[in-house]
């Protein structure tokens, strides 16, 4: 994919035109090809673009607004329908070049699985990575019902590649038995039900450590996202999770990209899921790539 120009279609609010000029990387990765229960997610990143229109580009959170930092929208990128191991190719391929300019890749899923390719390719640049998990599923089978390429099974795989130790879950609610004991005999720290208090006791443990964060928007209640796939009751308030993304920004951890996935628009009558997630975005630019001036 080219990017010497800006995407034809509708962008992230404020978005600016050059790709050199920039300093992060919207992209979108539209791939549902996996999911258990409800597709639908692949139309989340053009949903969140286009209702980024009805965004303030002021954040009264940060005092900080969108022109504040240069991001580029690349577009989504163009992934062959239902061929799973063909899309987790392209998507690593696509963050590596990101990568290989120094840019932040913040990307826009599409199911969860579409986190497993990004983190190879930022390990690869980053070694010493870790990783946040924001979720309501622990999302650490190995497969499901025997299929290895699972939106159940991406932090299983992140943890196989960069150590259990390094990946940190919070909001969990909701997975198997099995999954829960073995991140417990691994040491994969997982955080259930909550994320803002237990989140501000680890970051000091994760200082000047360069780290990857991935939100699934279903760790919000479906009061207040009901446009996903597998909606879980019991979940945070997006009050929460804005204090969660602001609480990172304040820390001196270093973010080195993140994504934002799972949201579907089908089951979004009001839009106010999508809506939702377009402010988070707002906020992860202004906190997180905004800080790395």
């Amino acid at each position: 994919m080219r990017f010497d120009e800006a995407y034809s279609g509708n962008v992230f609010i404020r978005s600016h035109p050059s790709f050199e000029e920039s300093e992060a990387v919207i992209y979108g990765m539209p791939m549902d090809w996996t999911v258990s229960y409800r597709p639908g997610s692949r139309f989340g990143p053009a949903r969140i673009r286009e209702v980024s229109i009805g965004l303030e580009e002021y954040s009264p959170y940060l005092d900080r607004e969108l022109g504040d930092v240069k991001y580029f929208d690349a577009g989504d990128i163009p992934l062959p329908f239902g061929n799973a191991k063909r899309s987790i190719e392209l998507i690593e391929e696509f963050v590596d070049k990101i990568l290989k300019a120094d840019k932040f890749p913040l990307g826009i899923g599409g199911e969860h699985l579409v986190t497993w390719p990004v983190i190879k390719a930022m390990h690869k640049k980053y070694p010493n990575l870790a990783v946040i998990h924001i979720d309501a599923h622990t999302d650490l089978r190995e497969h499901y019902e025997g299929e290895p390429l699972s939106h159940a099974t991406p932090i299983r795989k992140a943890s196989d590649l960069i150590g259990p130790e390094n990946i940190f879950s919070f909001g969990i609610r909701s997975g198997m038995k099995e999954e829960f004991e073995w991140a417990k005999e691994a040491g994969l720290y997982i955080a259930k039900f909550e994320v803002l208090e237990p989140l501000k006791k680890i970051l000091p443990k994760l200082s000047q450590r360069p780290v990857y964060v991935t939100i699934d928007i279903d760790v919000l209640d479906p009061a207040h996202a009901p446009g996903t796939g597998t909606v879980d009751a019991g979940g945070i308030t997006s009050k929460e999770l804005l204090a969660s993304i602001h609480e990172i920004a304040r820390s001196d951890v270093k973010v080195v990209g993140a994504d934002l996935v799972e949201v579907a628009p089908v089951y979004d009558h009001s839009e106010q899921t999508a809506n939702t997630a377009s402010k988070l975005i707002r906020e992860m630019l202004l906190g997180w790539v905004a800080k790395r001036k």
